[in-house]
């Protein structure tokens, strides 16, 4: 795979969609949730695709690259943990729920391909 900006990758692509989402779903959110709730899930789904455009900008560095997804797995599975807090304080329904979840999980399985196959987003295994 040949992949000419991390725009291009499909896991960014995801992660972008989910991020917009949750920031739409997130206007509703009552305004005492504006500094915890809010600005953490926002930060969360967001900070997934920042750390995939830097580590695609950083894969001549293996070992960077391989932090920098890292770190998305971990962002991701934060953002999963507030939507359940936004779930379960009955700011979003059961079914926005689930494909919030669904669409984590599919971005966290991308995630992981990335980091079993950095050869194939052009990092090179230095010696």
């Amino acid at each position: 795979m040949n992949y000419r900006d991390f725009k291009d990758l499909i896991v960014y692509k995801k992660a972008f969609k989910q991020a917009m989402n949750i920031f739409k779903l997130s206007v509703a959110f009552p305004i005492e949730e504006r500094y915890s709730l809010t600005d953490q899930i926002r930060r969360s789904s967001r900070s997934i695709c920042t750390n995939i455009a830097e580590a695609y900008r950083k894969r001549a560095y293996p070992k960077h690259f391989h932090s920098k997804m890292t770190d998305c797995w971990g962002e991701n599975d934060e953002t999963k943990v507030w939507l359940e807090f936004a779930f379960h304080c009955k700011y979003i329904s059961e079914e926005t729920y689930n494909q919030c979840l669904t669409l984590n999980t599919e971005i966290g399985k991308l995630i992981t391909y990335m980091i079993n196959n950095p050869n194939k987003f052009g990092v090179k295994n230095k010696d």
